[in-house]
């Protein structure tokens, strides 16, 4: 999967594949936002395309009913969705923890943009632990994750 990353941030230990901007703790979520690279937003256009029966150039006609996705900071092309597709802008992922960051003690750990931006996630541990059998700790996390190609619902 870590080829696959395009941009992370991250708060603590290096990650096992190094990728990504290392944070001090309790960073505000705009310097999580352009140091994880969502800092830009998803913009949509029309379906347009050229057919080459209405002479040597042809005839520009639209598709009602999709649209394309594209990046606002480069114009790279996501995915061509049904008009109904709602999306979720990578501020929003980061968003999402405000309140839980700032007010439940929730601790942003990664967030980062994969696929060239079709697919964001944020990962927050909750402070809470655990103990299985055998004396294993276990560490409560949130993750929210969502996909602009149609491959994922956005889910937390």
């Amino acid at each position: 999967m870590a080829h696959l990353v395009e941009s992370m941030a991250y708060a603590g230990r290096t990650p096992w594949h190094g990728l990504g901007n290392q944070l001090a703790t309790q960073q505000p979520l705009n310097v999580w936002m352009q140091e994880a690279g969502m800092d830009w937003e998803i913009r949509e256009t029309p379906v347009r395309f050229i057919s080459s029966e209405a002479g040597a150039l042809g005839q520009i006609s639209s598709f009602p009913d999709q649209k394309v996705l594209f990046r606002s900071d480069n114009q790279a092309p996501l995915s061509v969705v049904s008009n109904r597709f709602k999306v979720v802008q990578p501020r929003q992922i980061l968003e999402f923890y405000r309140d839980l960051t700032e007010q439940s003690g929730f601790e942003l750990e990664t967030a980062g943009v994969l696929k060239g931006g079709r697919k964001l996630w944020a990962l927050a541990r909750t402070g809470q632990t655990g103990s299985l059998a055998g004396n294993d700790q276990t560490n409560g996390y949130v993750l929210l994750a969502t996909a602009c190609d149609g491959t994922l619902a956005t889910t937390a």
